[in-house]
């Protein structure tokens, strides 16, 4: 059931793969690339720079400050390709946009914003930058969600729930979360009264990433629990489900910490360390139901395992977690915790290396595939 993987291969929606005729002009290797070009792949940044913080965290600065600059390439990279994708292929842009299983994607342009962002921030103290990103993080959100919810409501034709909703739609819940992560260490900087306002901004996002996490949880297990489950509908972003609240629980971690600096966050601290440490069992309970559904796939089913933009969607979760627990056992002096993340970040820097790899056979195979065509 593809629509619900959210990922289709490239050949079967490039009009002129499939009609080609020795008569007709191959398109460049660049306009094929940008034509079909995933929402998704900024989830890149997303794994990169969030593994990145949890290498930094953790005691790894040459990982860490490798991976970052590795990130600023990237993020460039991709903003430009997709702003050639808008001007070359507005249509196919904005049906992505109307597409249930694809159209989540573009969350990940806001996420991975604000992740750089808090990359310029802890690694090389860059907070005009930082403060660059923030904004267009800001705006992002604010068109993107709107856009993207008001065009599912007033949309004529609907896909059955079944069809229509995947873990990808928790997207919109770590896009919000992530601008309240750097919302908040934006916060820490500015003098008053801006550091109150941001603040209350990070808190005020905080709260609208667990609303919109419980809105959604709630029909996604619906779907997988009461409808027909394949291990094709079991996609990377499955793994959403955890970072959703992994995202969550390093913004409540920060804003504890961040509590001194506003009086309105000391008194709702115990609200705060409570909601903080549900988001984190919730993200801690996800990991072994993942772990065996995984195993479901691709042991029991035999699903082979082949790269698409999405299983950085399954990376960034792991990375996100090993950040979110190191915080929390701060903010909170849970060191007893602190064993998690120092193994957590190993796994996150495994699951990298191989999905970075996959990334490189996958763009080697497509040029050779290209060459092949035109020889």
């Amino acid at each position: 059931m593809n629509s619900i993987s959210g990922f289709e291969e490239p050949t079967t929606r490039l009009g002129y793969h499939t009609t080609m005729t020795n008569e007709t002009p191959q398109p460049t290797l660049l306009k094929a690339v940008v034509c079909d070009l995933h929402p998704t792949y900024f989830a890149m940044v997303m794994a990169t720079g969030i593994v990145s913080i949890a290498a930094y965290k953790l005691g790894l600065p040459p990982i860490a400050y490798g991976l970052f600059y590795l990130n600023c390439m990237t993020y460039g990279v991709l903003a430009v390709l997709h702003a050639l994708r808008l001007c070359w292929f507005p249509h196919r842009a904005l049906s992505d946009l109307h597409d249930h299983s694809r159209g989540p994607g573009y969350f990940t342009w806001i996420a991975s914003t604000a992740v750089l962002g808090t990359q310029c921030v802890m690694l090389v103290n860059a907070y005009t930058v930082a403060l660059v990103l923030w904004v267009l993080a800001c705006l992002l959100w604010v068109g993107i969600t709107y856009t993207f919810f008001t065009l599912f409501i007033i949309k004529k034709t609907k896909p059955p729930l079944e069809d229509g909703i995947n873990g990808a739609w928790l997207l919109a819940v770590v896009a919000t979360q992530s601008v309240s992560v750097l919302s908040a260490h934006m916060a820490s900087e500015w003098l008053e009264p801006y550091r109150l306002e941001v603040n209350f901004l990070a808190l005020s996002m905080w709260l609208w990433g667990g609303m919109l996490y419980i809105w959604m949880i709630a029909l996604i297990f619906y779907r997988y629990y009461f409808f027909h489950f394949s291990p094709k509908d079991l996609s990377p972003p499955f793994w959403i489900s955890m970072g959703a609240m992994a995202t969550s629980t390093l913004a409540g971690s920060l804003l504890i910490a961040n509590s001194p600096d506003a009086p309105y966050l000391d008194s709702l601290l115990p609200f705060l360390k409570g909601f903080t440490v549900f988001f984190w069992a919730t993200g801690t309970w996800w990991i072994p139901m993942l772990l065996l559904l995984a195993l479901w796939r691709h042991v029991v089913k035999g699903l082979s395992v082949k790269h698409n933009p999405l299983y950085w969607g399954a990376v960034f979760p792991v990375g996100m977690y090993t950040v979110a627990t190191e915080k929390m056992t701060q903010a909170m002096q849970l060191e007893f915790l602190q064993i998690i993340p120092q193994v957590f970040l190993y796994i996150a820097l495994l699951v990298w290396t191989v999905t970075f790899l996959g990334l490189l056979v996958s763009m080697l195979q497509t040029v050779r595939a290209r060459k092949s065509r035109t020889s």
